[in-house]
């Protein structure tokens, strides 16, 4: 004879139940009760916790650093560059980085790889920071050059990916393209970085908007402000 199970959810803690006894035990998750067999203890499942909407984060951390950097490339800001450090490091870093880490729980690739990716430039950059101002060590800032293109490398990648995202993330995507291609010969060449800083500014533009599309749709349950439909759909009708 087949079994017949209850199902019972309990919020905020977790419960074992002796059917016989009627005891009550912290464990956790799905209840299920087999209701032909009264003797039986209650099965316990557990169920993951699903992780909020990391992008939101993500991309204010992303928002801030390029607003700095973008500011000191155009020449905004004095030619000291120390106080930029803290900014990249705990927003443009560590920001994006938990973000990422979040994404992967969620088994969502291409934000874990983005933003994880993206952190990690972060650091280094906050580092050659470090590195130039703070040590007298002697440096080629060429290597930082070619750093960039590596990153100019991942960042078309990612930004293909984007065309099945939507059409905010692919325009962050294109002007971070833009900034790193214009840093590329600032950094090899020696010329001057505002173009970059352009680009920057549109990056912090484009990622303010989309961190808080993210937080208001998410809080909202619906389309507060839009993002756009993804450009290439794959998915199968």
């Amino acid at each position: 004879m087949r079994k017949r199970f209850i199902k019972t959810k309990r919020q905020g803690f977790n419960v074992r139940i002796d059917s016989e006894k009627k005891r009550f035990k912290n464990f956790g998750g799905i209840l299920m009760v087999d209701k032909n067999d009264r003797s039986s203890e209650i099965i316990v499942k557990s169920l993951p916790t699903k992780a909020a909407e990391p992008a939101a984060l993500g991309l204010f951390g992303l928002a801030v650093a390029t607003l700095v950097l973008g500011a000191a490339d155009l020449g905004l800001t004095s030619s000291a560059k120390s106080l930029i450090i803290p900014w990249v490091l705990f927003f443009g870093a560590t920001a994006q980085l938990i973000a990422g880490f979040m994404d992967f729980k969620r088994n969502n690739i291409f934000g874990a790889t983005v933003f994880s990716v993206y952190a990690m430039t972060m650091y280094s950059i906050a580092l050659t920071l470090f590195i130039v101002i703070f040590t007298g060590v002697t440096f080629d800032i060429s290597h930082y050059g070619f750093g960039l293109i590596a990153i100019l490398i991942f960042s078309i990648i990612a930004t293909v990916a984007s065309l099945m995202t939507n059409k905010l993330l692919f325009a962050i995507l294109i002007a971070v393209d833009l900034a790193v291609v214009s840093l590329i010969p600032h950094y090899l060449y020696g010329y001057p970085p505002t173009a970059a800083g352009i680009f920057l500014m549109l990056t912090s533009a484009l990622s303010f908007y989309s961190a808080a599309a993210v937080l208001f749709n998410s809080m909202a349950g619906k389309t507060v402000l839009p993002l756009g439909k993804p450009i290439l759909n794959t998915k199968k009708d």
